[in-house]
């Protein structure tokens, strides 16, 4: 697992030192089943782990941590196939029952009574974990044949045909919102499961990202080319994180139904986020958070753009909100929808443009 930024505080970091070396005292085989690289991953999962519970505390949701105790669990399966699933299972329990017990030394009694929730939520989901066939995204839909074809190209590492066959999809009258949302996206989303089931690398994973933006880019002189409405929008993705497609796709249809859409890409700070916001005065602004760790630098930022003297409509979306508990209904945001086409309905009437 990729570990990038936790933004874990102090205590939270200071405590991963010690889960660490307590698993190690209490499980004698891990010296065995670990080698040097599996053990370096171990610490940052471990980090990761505690930057999803910090997380899970500060915005106050119960769900976050275990959707992912599952996810990690079925990621852990799928990267360590000579270790048994029961072994694993063994495993996170025990690594949970740890966090428990070291978190409990280090926070205030209430802090840690809502964290010790959100932990025995995960080691239920786990100890009740039962796996399932689950409904491919790619399969779902009027245009399986069409996502298929063009995944199959793009893990057969052929660019040009992969780019060749959307352009000649939209040419036989495809709706461009239809490419993006229920094509290109629901790949996207089916490249993410791939990698999660470890079918697929992590380099080719980006190598699939990189051709689908080159897809993107093919229809740019249609996305510019139509009537304004007289709307702008600001749209970024949050955080450092390199998952920023989804806020570009949304910003792509917007500007393609009249707006004037000014995307920002990811990884922009807060304040330079807010200047350009001050200085633009755009009627919506979209905030897209993959990775749940910066759904707090999210919420800060929704606070500060209704402190703003004219604050403009906010739009809140993307991987990590639909694993919470719809924690977007407690902040002072007007909508979060699951794609850019259900988000176009709603501005459309919102801002009595159609």
């Amino acid at each position: 697992m990729s570990l990038l930024n936790t933004n874990l505080s102090k205590e939270f970091y200071e405590v991963a030192y010690n889960v660490y070396d307590i698993h190690f005292q209490h499980d004698k085989v891990l010296e065995t089943e670990y080698d040097d690289y599996r053990k370096k991953r171990m610490f940052e999962d471990i980090l990761y782990n505690l930057s999803f519970l910090e997380v899970s505390y500060t915005i106050e949701d119960n769900k976050l941590f275990e959707e992912y105790s599952v996810w990690l669990y079925e990621l852990m399966m799928n990267l360590m196939p000579d270790i048994s699933p029961k072994r694993i299972k063994e495993q996170m329990l025990d690594h949970y029952k740890i966090l428990d017990n070291e978190l409990k030394k280090m926070l205030l009694p209430e802090k840690y009574k809502q964290i010790n929730n959100y932990i025995q939520r995960a080691i239920n989901a786990t100890l009740n974990y039962q796996k399932t066939d689950k409904t491919r995204v790619i399969d779902q839909g009027k245009y399986g044949n069409i996502k298929k074809t063009y995944l199959d190209y793009l893990i057969k590492n052929n660019a040009r045909k992969a780019i060749d066959y959307i352009l000649e999809i939209e040419k036989i009258g495809i709706p461009l919102e239809d490419i993006y949302v229920e094509i290109l996206q629901e790949v996207m989303i089916e490249i993410g499961n791939l990698w999660h089931e470890n079918k697929i690398t992590v380099d080719q994973e980006h190598y699939m990202t990189s051709i689908t933006q080159m897809v993107l880019s093919q229809f740019y002189d249609k996305v510019f080319s139509t009537k304004r409405n007289n709307h702008t929008l600001v749209a970024c993705s949050v955080g450092s994180e390199l998952h920023e497609m989804g806020a570009r796709m949304i910003s792509d249809l917007f500007e393609y139904n009249g707006w004037d859409s000014i995307y920002l890409g990811a990884a922009i700070p807060n304040k330079t986020l807010l200047e350009r916001i001050k200085k633009d005065k755009p009627d919506l602004v979209i905030l897209s958070v993959t990775m749940p760790q910066h759904l707090t630098q999210c919420l800060d930022i929704v606070n500060m753009l209704k402190n703003l003297e004219n604050p403009p409509k906010i739009a809140v979306g993307g991987r990590a909100f639909l694993t919470s508990d719809n924690v977007w209904k407690k902040w002072p945001v007007d909508i979060s929808v699951e794609n850019a086409k259900k988000l176009l309905d709603w501005a459309s009437t919102e801002f009595s443009y159609v």
